[in-house]
Protein backbone atom coordinates (compact mmCIF):
# COMPACT_ATOMS: atom_id res chain seq x y z
CA UNK A 1 0.00 0.00 0.00
CA UNK A 2 1.36 3.45 -0.78
CA UNK A 3 0.27 4.61 3.61
CA UNK A 4 3.41 1.72 4.08
CA UNK A 5 5.80 3.71 2.03
CA UNK A 6 5.20 7.29 3.15
CA UNK A 7 7.17 7.53 6.58
CA UNK A 8 9.82 6.07 4.67
CA UNK A 9 9.63 8.41 1.97
CA UNK A 10 9.61 11.54 4.52
CA UNK A 11 12.41 10.65 6.22
CA UNK A 12 14.31 10.09 3.32
CA UNK A 13 13.24 13.46 2.37
CA UNK A 14 14.08 15.26 5.61
CA UNK A 15 17.28 13.55 5.41
CA UNK A 16 18.30 15.04 2.39
CA UNK A 17 17.71 18.41 3.82
CA UNK A 18 15.75 20.43 6.26
CA UNK A 19 16.35 23.83 7.97
CA UNK A 20 18.55 24.13 10.04
CA UNK A 21 16.77 25.01 13.82
CA UNK A 22 18.62 25.13 17.15
CA UNK A 23 16.42 22.35 18.70
CA UNK A 24 17.39 19.98 15.35
CA UNK A 25 19.71 17.02 16.67
CA UNK A 26 19.07 16.95 19.80
CA UNK A 27 17.32 13.92 21.93
CA UNK A 28 17.38 16.11 25.11
CA UNK A 29 13.62 15.70 26.43
CA UNK A 30 14.10 19.36 28.33
CA UNK A 31 15.46 21.02 25.04
CA UNK A 32 12.58 19.67 23.10
CA UNK A 33 10.07 20.47 25.28
CA UNK A 34 11.09 24.04 25.56
CA UNK A 35 11.58 24.25 22.13
CA UNK A 36 7.80 23.17 21.61
CA UNK A 37 6.24 24.66 23.81
CA UNK A 38 7.94 27.76 22.46
CA UNK A 39 6.69 27.23 18.87
CA UNK A 40 3.03 27.04 19.83
CA UNK A 41 1.12 29.85 17.83
CA UNK A 42 4.82 31.43 17.02
CA UNK A 43 6.86 31.34 13.86
CA UNK A 44 9.97 29.52 14.24
CA UNK A 45 12.38 32.36 13.11
CA UNK A 46 10.79 34.23 16.10
CA UNK A 47 11.18 31.62 18.69
CA UNK A 48 15.24 31.54 17.99
CA UNK A 49 16.63 34.26 19.88
CA UNK A 50 14.49 33.66 23.13
CA UNK A 51 15.36 29.60 22.73
CA UNK A 52 18.51 30.59 22.86
CA UNK A 53 18.55 33.02 25.94
CA UNK A 54 15.99 31.03 28.02
CA UNK A 55 18.43 27.85 27.55
CA UNK A 56 21.65 29.96 28.27
CA UNK A 57 19.99 30.90 31.79
CA UNK A 58 17.97 27.41 32.63
CA UNK A 59 20.23 24.80 30.81
CA UNK A 60 18.46 22.34 32.66
CA UNK A 61 15.02 21.33 34.03
CA UNK A 62 16.66 21.64 37.92
CA UNK A 63 17.75 25.29 37.39
CA UNK A 64 13.89 26.18 35.63
CA UNK A 65 12.18 24.70 38.48
CA UNK A 66 13.93 26.70 40.86
CA UNK A 67 13.74 30.22 38.81
CA UNK A 68 11.27 32.63 40.26
CA UNK A 69 8.24 33.21 37.88
CA UNK A 70 9.12 36.50 37.53
CA UNK A 71 12.67 35.63 36.25
CA UNK A 72 10.96 33.17 34.14
CA UNK A 73 8.24 35.31 32.50
CA UNK A 74 10.78 38.10 32.35
CA UNK A 75 12.66 36.15 29.29
CA UNK A 76 9.20 35.04 28.01
CA UNK A 77 8.40 38.77 27.29
CA UNK A 78 7.42 39.11 24.01
CA UNK A 79 6.68 35.80 22.87
CA UNK A 80 3.12 36.44 24.06
CA UNK A 81 0.22 33.13 25.51
CA UNK A 82 2.28 33.59 28.60
CA UNK A 83 0.33 30.84 30.57
CA UNK A 84 3.07 28.48 28.76
CA UNK A 85 5.72 29.78 30.82
CA UNK A 86 3.85 29.15 34.04
CA UNK A 87 2.71 25.50 33.04
CA UNK A 88 6.46 25.60 31.99
CA UNK A 89 7.71 26.31 35.43
CA UNK A 90 5.38 23.99 36.94
CA UNK A 91 5.96 21.29 35.04
CA UNK A 92 9.30 21.79 35.28
CA UNK A 93 9.16 22.10 39.46
CA UNK A 94 7.08 18.39 38.95
CA UNK A 95 9.55 16.83 36.79
CA UNK A 96 12.55 17.60 38.99
CA UNK A 97 10.80 16.52 42.19
CA UNK A 98 10.34 13.31 40.81
CA UNK A 99 14.09 12.98 39.72
CA UNK A 100 13.77 13.12 35.78
CA UNK A 101 11.24 13.31 32.84
CA UNK A 102 9.11 10.38 32.36
CA UNK A 103 9.45 8.12 29.70
CA UNK A 104 5.74 7.28 28.70
CA UNK A 105 3.45 9.18 26.32
CA UNK A 106 0.61 9.29 29.33
CA UNK A 107 2.80 10.48 32.09
CA UNK A 108 4.08 13.13 29.92
CA UNK A 109 0.54 13.98 28.76
CA UNK A 110 -0.08 14.65 32.36
CA UNK A 111 2.33 17.18 33.06
CA UNK A 112 0.99 20.77 32.94
CA UNK A 113 0.84 22.44 29.70
CA UNK A 114 1.41 19.53 27.63
CA UNK A 115 -1.45 18.52 25.49
CA UNK A 116 -1.46 15.22 22.55
CA UNK A 117 0.76 17.24 20.55
CA UNK A 118 3.98 18.29 22.53
CA UNK A 119 2.87 14.65 24.53
CA UNK A 120 4.10 13.12 21.49
CA UNK A 121 6.41 14.87 19.88
CA UNK A 122 8.80 14.70 23.08
CA UNK A 123 8.03 10.41 23.28
CA UNK A 124 8.75 10.35 19.46
CA UNK A 125 12.07 12.35 18.93
CA UNK A 126 13.76 11.87 23.24
CA UNK A 127 12.50 8.38 23.78
CA UNK A 128 11.67 6.70 19.64
CA UNK A 129 8.22 6.10 20.82
CA UNK A 130 5.74 5.92 18.08
CA UNK A 131 3.25 8.34 18.73
CA UNK A 132 2.27 10.44 15.82
CA UNK A 133 2.35 14.45 16.11
CA UNK A 134 -1.12 16.39 14.82
CA UNK A 135 -0.66 19.97 14.87
CA UNK A 136 -2.01 23.10 11.92
CA UNK A 137 0.66 22.02 9.54
CA UNK A 138 0.35 18.02 9.60
CA UNK A 139 -3.87 18.92 9.35
CA UNK A 140 -3.18 20.65 6.27
CA UNK A 141 -0.86 18.09 4.76
CA UNK A 142 -3.33 15.25 5.95
CA UNK A 143 -6.31 16.94 4.08
CA UNK A 144 -4.41 17.68 0.84
CA UNK A 145 -2.99 13.90 0.44
CA UNK A 146 -6.39 12.43 1.68
CA UNK A 147 -8.50 15.53 -0.26
CA UNK A 148 -10.91 15.56 2.36
CA UNK A 149 -13.07 18.84 3.09
CA UNK A 150 -13.71 18.57 6.80
CA UNK A 151 -13.99 20.85 9.12
CA UNK A 152 -10.37 20.16 10.88
CA UNK A 153 -11.80 22.51 14.08
CA UNK A 154 -14.65 19.19 14.83
CA UNK A 155 -12.86 16.83 17.00
CA UNK A 156 -14.08 14.24 15.30
CA UNK A 157 -12.35 15.17 12.28
CA UNK A 158 -8.67 15.86 14.18
CA UNK A 159 -9.16 12.05 15.67
CA UNK A 160 -9.75 10.75 12.58
CA UNK A 161 -6.68 12.53 10.87
CA UNK A 162 -4.70 11.32 13.96
CA UNK A 163 -5.63 7.92 13.30
CA UNK A 164 -4.41 8.62 9.52
CA UNK A 165 -1.21 9.94 10.45
CA UNK A 166 -0.37 7.27 13.03
CA UNK A 167 -0.89 4.76 10.14
CA UNK A 168 1.85 6.43 8.23
CA UNK A 169 4.03 6.47 10.75
CA UNK A 170 7.54 5.00 10.53
CA UNK A 171 7.87 2.94 14.04
CA UNK A 172 11.29 2.38 13.35
CA UNK A 173 12.12 6.43 13.11
CA UNK A 174 8.77 7.98 14.84
CA UNK A 175 11.27 11.11 15.76
CA UNK A 176 12.68 11.52 12.31
CA UNK A 177 9.18 10.73 10.65
CA UNK A 178 7.37 13.58 12.79
CA UNK A 179 10.27 15.99 12.13
CA UNK A 180 9.74 15.37 8.75
CA UNK A 181 6.34 16.04 8.86
CA UNK A 182 5.91 19.00 11.28
CA UNK A 183 9.47 20.38 7.96
CA UNK A 184 6.80 19.79 4.87
CA UNK A 185 3.75 21.40 6.04
CA UNK A 186 6.17 24.49 7.30
CA UNK A 187 8.31 24.93 4.37
CA UNK A 188 6.53 22.69 1.17
CA UNK A 189 2.54 21.88 1.86
CA UNK A 190 2.09 25.73 2.63
CA UNK A 191 -1.23 27.44 3.23
CA UNK A 192 -1.04 29.42 -0.06
CA UNK A 193 0.85 28.51 -3.02
CA UNK A 194 2.03 24.79 -2.08
CA UNK A 195 5.20 23.75 -3.43
CA UNK A 196 4.03 20.43 -4.66
CA UNK A 197 6.55 19.85 -7.33
CA UNK A 198 8.80 19.51 -4.49
CA UNK A 199 6.82 17.19 -2.10
CA UNK A 200 7.83 13.86 -1.69
CA UNK A 201 3.93 12.88 -1.44
CA UNK A 202 3.11 14.60 -4.39
CA UNK A 203 2.26 10.84 -5.87
CA UNK A 204 -0.10 10.51 -2.87
CA UNK A 205 -1.69 13.44 -3.30
CA UNK A 206 -5.61 13.03 -4.27
CA UNK A 207 -6.39 16.93 -3.68
CA UNK A 208 -3.08 17.61 -6.06
CA UNK A 209 -4.70 15.05 -8.61
CA UNK A 210 -7.80 16.96 -8.42
CA UNK A 211 -6.05 20.20 -8.07
CA UNK A 212 -8.27 21.54 -5.46
CA UNK A 213 -4.77 21.21 -2.62
CA UNK A 214 -4.82 25.32 -2.32
CA UNK A 215 -8.30 25.60 -1.08
CA UNK A 216 -7.68 23.25 1.98
CA UNK A 217 -8.22 22.15 4.77
CA UNK A 218 -11.39 23.79 5.73
CA UNK A 219 -11.88 25.24 9.00
CA UNK A 220 -15.44 26.61 9.81
CA UNK A 221 -14.84 29.76 11.74
CA UNK A 222 -16.69 30.14 14.83
CA UNK A 223 -15.65 33.19 16.22
CA UNK A 224 -16.39 36.64 15.19
CA UNK A 225 -13.24 39.10 14.94
CA UNK A 226 -13.49 41.81 17.89
CA UNK A 227 -11.76 45.03 17.39
CA UNK A 228 -10.92 46.81 19.87
CA UNK A 229 -9.33 50.77 20.55
CA UNK A 230 -7.36 51.80 23.63
CA UNK A 231 -4.79 54.75 24.91
CA UNK A 232 -1.74 54.03 26.66
CA UNK A 233 0.21 56.82 27.95
CA UNK A 234 4.50 57.58 28.03
CA UNK A 235 5.09 59.41 30.90
CA UNK A 236 8.58 59.99 31.33
CA UNK A 237 10.73 61.49 34.07
CA UNK A 238 14.54 62.15 34.68
CA UNK A 239 15.48 59.29 31.64
CA UNK A 240 12.84 56.84 33.21
CA UNK A 241 9.61 55.91 32.28
CA UNK A 242 6.39 54.65 34.63
CA UNK A 243 4.81 51.48 34.61
CA UNK A 244 1.87 49.88 36.07
CA UNK A 245 2.13 46.09 37.42
CA UNK A 246 -1.18 44.18 36.90
CA UNK A 247 -3.03 42.41 40.00
CA UNK A 248 -1.42 39.04 40.78
CA UNK A 249 -5.07 37.58 40.61
CA UNK A 250 -5.46 39.47 37.64
CA UNK A 251 -7.29 36.91 34.89
CA UNK A 252 -4.76 37.42 31.95
CA UNK A 253 -0.85 38.18 32.28
CA UNK A 254 -0.85 38.37 36.03
CA UNK A 255 2.30 40.18 37.39
CA UNK A 256 3.37 41.54 34.31
CA UNK A 257 4.43 45.43 33.85
CA UNK A 258 2.15 48.18 31.22
CA UNK A 259 2.02 51.37 30.13
CA UNK A 260 -0.89 53.05 32.42
CA UNK A 261 -4.12 54.13 30.46
CA UNK A 262 -5.86 57.40 31.22
CA UNK A 263 -8.02 55.57 33.64
CA UNK A 264 -5.08 54.62 35.24
CA UNK A 265 -3.86 57.91 36.00
CA UNK A 266 -7.31 60.47 35.76
CA UNK A 267 -4.55 63.47 36.31
CA UNK A 268 -2.66 63.37 33.54
CA UNK A 269 -1.84 65.48 30.90
CA UNK A 270 -1.92 64.31 27.65
CA UNK A 271 0.66 65.71 25.00
CA UNK A 272 2.19 64.28 21.43
CA UNK A 273 0.49 61.59 19.61
CA UNK A 274 3.50 59.21 19.33
CA UNK A 275 1.68 56.76 16.56
CA UNK A 276 -0.35 53.72 17.22
CA UNK A 277 0.42 49.92 18.16
CA UNK A 278 -1.67 47.37 17.18
CA UNK A 279 -2.05 43.45 18.91
CA UNK A 280 -3.89 40.24 18.45
CA UNK A 281 -4.98 37.63 21.19
CA UNK A 282 -7.01 35.05 19.15
CA UNK A 283 -10.06 36.89 17.44
CA UNK A 284 -9.51 40.03 19.53
CA UNK A 285 -7.95 42.64 17.66
CA UNK A 286 -6.31 45.44 19.49
CA UNK A 287 -5.63 49.13 18.31
CA UNK A 288 -3.90 51.20 21.16
CA UNK A 289 -3.23 55.01 20.09
CA UNK A 290 0.33 56.12 22.07
CA UNK A 291 0.30 59.78 23.58
CA UNK A 292 3.24 60.94 25.38
CA UNK A 293 1.96 62.53 29.11
CA UNK A 294 2.77 63.88 32.28
CA UNK A 295 1.43 63.07 35.82
CA UNK A 296 2.28 63.21 39.23
CA UNK A 297 3.91 60.59 40.66
CA UNK A 298 1.33 57.72 41.71
CA UNK A 299 1.71 56.70 44.95
CA UNK A 300 0.13 53.09 44.26
CA UNK A 301 2.52 50.47 44.90
CA UNK A 302 1.60 49.01 41.92
CA UNK A 303 3.28 51.40 39.37
CA UNK A 304 7.38 51.92 39.37
CA UNK A 305 9.50 54.02 37.61
CA UNK A 306 12.36 52.33 35.27
CA UNK A 307 15.18 52.99 33.36
CA UNK A 308 15.22 51.72 29.87
CA UNK A 309 17.99 48.93 30.32
CA UNK A 310 16.24 47.76 33.44
CA UNK A 311 13.08 46.58 30.99
CA UNK A 312 14.71 43.51 29.78
CA UNK A 313 15.06 42.08 33.23
CA UNK A 314 11.65 42.38 34.48
CA UNK A 315 8.18 40.65 32.56
CA UNK A 316 6.95 43.34 30.44
CA UNK A 317 3.58 43.25 28.29
CA UNK A 318 3.67 43.12 24.41
CA UNK A 319 1.46 45.88 24.12
CA UNK A 320 3.86 48.08 26.27
CA UNK A 321 6.78 46.75 24.61
CA UNK A 322 5.84 47.60 20.84
CA UNK A 323 4.53 51.28 22.54
CA UNK A 324 8.29 51.88 24.12
CA UNK A 325 9.62 50.61 21.00
CA UNK A 326 7.86 53.45 19.04
CA UNK A 327 9.02 55.83 21.28
CA UNK A 328 12.79 54.61 20.69
CA UNK A 329 12.99 53.56 24.19
CA UNK A 330 13.66 50.38 23.50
Amino acid sequence: MRSQSRGPRLVAWYRHGHRDLPWRGTEDPYRIWVSEIMLQQTRAQAVIPYYHRFLERFPTVETLAAAAEEDVLALWSGLGYYSRARNLRRAAQQVAGEGGFPREYAALRALPGIGDYTAAAIASIAFQLPHAVLDGNVLRVVARVENDASDIAAPRTRERFRAIVQEWLDPQQPGLFNQALMELGATVCLPRNPRCLLCPLAQDCRAREQGVAAQLPVKLRKTTPVRLEGTLLIVRRNGRVLLRQRDAEARRMAGFWDLPAPEDLPAAKTGKHIGEVRHTITHHHYTLSVFAASAAPPKASRFGWFRPPALAGIPLSTTARKALKLAGML
